[in-house]
């Protein structure tokens, strides 16, 4: 094994991400910063290849401590390190795509506000995005989250925090775990009684939208809102 300061001083990673900026980094140097260090038999690089070797994108962005410590040599404290990072890098590009997209202005939009939200769970999730009269975003709210197979809606849920931020419309969010967005006879039925309930609240609906692997189906494209 080449230990990390037997290399010359100028190529580690931390040198060279002081003297030459993060963007020359491979995606092993910048997970070898966050290791820090090596194991008996592998420096910090190799142990990032092999992480990266073993788990895709997608899997990363949901690993958890146990699945890491699979890898011989990444025990409890680099784990925490690495999922720390991981997710402190998420959740600053979320804030920074709310930021960007502060008015909604078609149904793509509600599909890059919401889609990370999905990228690490196997249940369904039920959200709202409350609006104000220009379409701007009050909030987003998590109504409900179900099992493998469901998410079971209430429409007194889906309304009551819209009315106490008095918010003049809505839009209704949801996952398929299984990656298809094609809605179920539920999901049609859901949006009809969601509908219903907002008008008689005066609160519009105006879409209703299934996120899935990639892709996403709403209400109001397909006419159905």
């Amino acid at each position: 094994m080449k230990k990390i300061m037997d290399i010359d001083k100028s190529l580690r990673p931390r040198e060279r991400l002081k003297n030459e900026g993060y963007e020359v980094l491979s995606d092993e140097e910048l997970l070898a910063i966050l290791i820090s260090t090596g194991s008996q038999g592998k420096n910090a690089i190799e142990l990032s290849k092999d992480i990266l070797d073993k788990f895709s994108s997608d899997e990363l962005i949901s690993i958890t401590v146990e699945e890491l410590c699979e890898i011989e040599g990444i025990k409890l404290a680099k784990a925490s390190k690495i999922i720390a990072g991981i997710q402190f890098g998420r959740r600053l590009s979320e804030r920074i795509l709310n930021k960007e997209i502060v008015k909604i202005k078609s149904s793509n939009d509600v599909y890059k506000l919401m889609k990370n939200k999905f990228l690490d769970t196997k249940k369904e999730h039920f959200y709202a995005i409350l609006l104000d009269t220009k379409n701007v975003i009050i909030s987003k709210e998590l109504i409900s989250t179900g099992d493998l197979n469901s998410s079971i809606v209430n429409p007194r849920e889906c309304f009551v925090v819209a009315v106490r931020k008095s918010a003049k419309s809505v839009i209704f969010v949801h996952n398929h775990p299984s990656g298809n967005s094609n809605p179920s006879k539920s999901d049609m039925l859901t949006t009809n009684r969601l509908i219903d309930a907002g008008k008689i609240l005066d609160i519009e609906v105006l879409d209703h939208i299934i996120i899935g692997l990639d892709e996403y189906y709403s209400f109001r494209e397909e006419n159905f809102i």
